[in-house]
């Protein structure tokens, strides 16, 4: 803390935006730093106008960082999505977005030498217990976050982040097909449910009657339908009761129109993503590895070793998957992330 205000950092990471500290500059309390949090944000508030949030989902996100508890890790990372009109923060879901600034965060703030011209950090995921491998460029020994690298939903270009996944499978639900099914059937829809880094509940848009191509806006009337699945399904994913939990997510998926491999509408968990969540695109393309799931014969799969190129409502996303049966052998994304403010950030006064 310094006076009123708390130290922090405003990142693009990926296609989110977030506020990210240190947790020595936060509250030890849950209770305290999580009320905290939302008065940064300016929750509860549609418009946030009181704060630091961007009035959506995508841009009121927390990454809280620290020096490892394990040796298999260079910093510990939790994320925690808060509400926008309702005063709620969980920790129930990974981000991947948020991770891509994770790394250079932890340069930035001293937690980790820059290493030559590129850096490694091992970053252990607090919210699932997994571990994910960020690579960057540190010329000089500082972060560059300048280069050529474009991600669809982001103007310009940045430097590539290299993200490596480790011990995400069934990061949140136990196993990488919670139900231990490749395909469910909830309130008459074919499902397959899912955990690689993110419970999603994936499926087909033809069994919401809707193409999978409309736009997000056009998509907003499926909010209850989704609703009523998602929470069928979290309980079937030992979730337990998820009305008011930001996972699982559901993901429709149809036949791809723009050279991918699969076209994508995600729901985040009633309102449509602008493009898709890394962990979330991750899972998906994971699901249609396996035989038997929802969407696997819509999908046109690339060869082995080739990236898998989600469709979404502002581009693609392309991730790399290696599954062995219903194991993961590995998994991986390139993002983007750059820094945008770093400085003291002053809460709304307690009411």
């Amino acid at each position: 803390m310094n006076g009123d205000g708390v130290r922090c950092m405003i990142m693009r990471g990926g296609t989110s935006k977030g506020a990210y500290f240190l947790a020595d500059d936060l509250p030890p309390s849950v209770p305290e730093r999580d009320d905290l949090l939302l008065r940064v944000m300016g929750t509860p508030d549609p418009r946030q106008i009181d704060g630091i949030g961007g009035a959506h989902p995508l841009t009121s996100k927390v990454a809280v960082v620290s020096r490892p508890d394990a040796p298999d890790a260079d910093v510990d990372y939790l994320f925690l999505q808060l509400g926008v009109e309702d005063p709620t923060v969980t920790d129930l879901q990974n981000c991947g977005n948020i991770l891509a600034g994770i790394g250079p965060f932890a340069v930035e703030r001293g937690l980790v030498e820059a290493d030559g011209e590129r850096t490694s950090v091992r970053i252990r995921m607090v919210n699932s217990d997994g571990v994910a491998t960020a690579t960057f460029p540190t010329p000089g020994g500082t972060v560059d976050y300048d280069g050529g690298t474009a991600i669809s939903g982001v103007p310009g270009t940045a430097a590539p982040i290299l993200l490596d996944f480790a011990g995400t499978e069934g990061s949140s639900c136990g196993a990488l097909l919670p139900t231990g099914r490749p395909r469910d059937v909830i309130d008459g829809i074919e499902v397959t449910c899912v955990d690689n880094g993110m419970p999603v509940v994936v499926a087909a848009a033809s069994s919401f009657g809707v193409t999978g191509y409309e736009t997000p806006d056009d998509l907003a009337r499926l909010r209850d339908r989704v609703q009523s699945l998602r929470r069928r399904a979290g309980e079937l994913m030992g979730l337990g009761d998820v009305s008011d939990a930001s996972v699982p997510k559901t993901t429709l998926v149809a036949p791809p129109r723009d050279g991918g491999m699969i076209c994508t509408r995600t729901f985040i968990p009633l309102r449509v993503h602008a493009s898709i969540g890394v962990l979330g695109a991750v899972t998906v393309a994971t699901a249609l590895l396996v035989d038997g799931a929802v969407g696997r014969d819509l999908a046109e799969l690339p060869p082995p070793g080739e990236p898998m190129s989600i469709e979404h409502p502002t581009g693609r996303l392309d991730v790399a998957v290696e599954l062995d049966g219903t194991s993961v052998r590995r998994a991986g994304v390139v993002r983007t992330a750059r820094k945008l403010f770093d400085g003291i950030v002053f809460p709304r006064s307690r009411t």
